[in-house]
């Protein structure tokens, strides 16, 4: 438990000093916006860009991994989604974003690290393979259901090309095709546009944790923490289990199983809320769901590290 304290604690210090600068007055809810802004459009799409555009795409990208964790990531955002509309009576928009926070876990945040305490960082290669696809991949299905619910009287004609100028206007999606490019071509950058490059990836995901803490003193959880723990829930046991079961059919590897169980079990990542503050639907539950979610990972990452070989 106290290796998995030391990563967990410090993500919570940061969301809690965003929190206390904007309960205290230090930043209003226009600075707070104005610096998740800066987070989802500038430096993330920068982090994913540098992330992709230096990965090895030839290695270990092992088929049979990629598809049980994917088909478990699947699965969490239509139990988000279903559960999101039958059980809570949301509306159609907001039942997607809470789809997609069942959908998309905090490998990157929790998920590298945890692995790394746990089995060392040899065992990394397989995590590095579902990074690569995972924004793509979230983004992809979250953006397409998410313009599906908001076509209206759309024709059925005109979706696709609807659902694929919202996702080819994504920043993040950009700064992820923009990777594959540089990586596909083989583009070698110069050193000073990467060094600039660098210096705003390295304030992405703190800008976006302190901003998350001033967003959860507005969106408190009130009369929300039902489907809060539903998707939690969905997070934390769904998607691993299923990525569990399908791995071991499969016959992955104990370290491949491994990374993808514990990456699918991490809590919901903070692009959770960048993609419901995205369309203005379900912010409050977004946000608390990766608060709540990522306490709740000290317990259930334990729970899964002793059930893996």
């Amino acid at each position: 438990m106290a290796p998995l304290a030391t990563v967990i604690l410090p993500v919570f210090l940061v969301v809690g000093v965003g929190y206390l600068a904007r309960w205290r007055g230090w930043m209003t809810d226009s600075g707070i916006d104005g610096l998740m802004k800066f987070a989802q459009d500038i430096a993330i799409p920068l982090l994913l860009f540098r992330a992709i555009a230096t990965l090895d795409l030839g290695r270990d990208f092992d088929g049979p991994l990629l598809l049980s964790f994917y088909c478990g990531a699947l699965a969490g955002f239509l139990a988000g989604l279903t559960g999101a509309r039958l059980l809570f009576r949301r509306d159609w928009e907001e039942s997607v974003a809470i789809g997609f926070i069942g959908l998309f876990s905090n490998t990157l945040l929790l998920g590298l690290p945890i692995t790394e305490r746990a089995y060392g960082a040899d065992a990394l290669t397989s995590n590095y393979a579902i990074i690569a696809l995972h924004a793509p991949f979230c983004y992809a299905l979250g953006i397409t259901a998410m313009e599906i619910a908001r076509a209206g009287g759309t024709s059925a004609r005109a979706l696709p090309g609807k659902a694929l100028r919202a996702i080819l206007s994504n920043a993040l999606v950009l700064g992820i095709g923009a990777g594959f490019l540089v990586n596909l071509a083989g583009i070698a950058l110069p050193a000073v546009l990467t060094d600039a490059v660098d210096l705003l990836v390295r304030a992405g995901l703190p800008a976006a944790l302190f901003g998350l803490g001033g967003v959860l003193h507005r969106y408190r959880p009130e009369g929300d923490m039902r489907v809060i723990l539903y998707v939690c829930a969905i997070s934390l046991l769904l998607h691993p289990a299923i990525t569990l079961g399908l791995g071991r059919v499969m016959g992955l590897s104990n370290e491949a199983l491994r990374s993808a169980v514990i990456t699918g079990a991490m809590a919901p990542g903070v692009n959770a809320y960048l993609f419901a503050n995205l369309y203005g639907v379900a912010k409050r539950v977004a946000a608390s769901a990766v608060l709540i979610g990522t306490g709740l990972t000290m317990l259930s990452a334990t729970v899964w590290l002793s059930v893996l070989p």
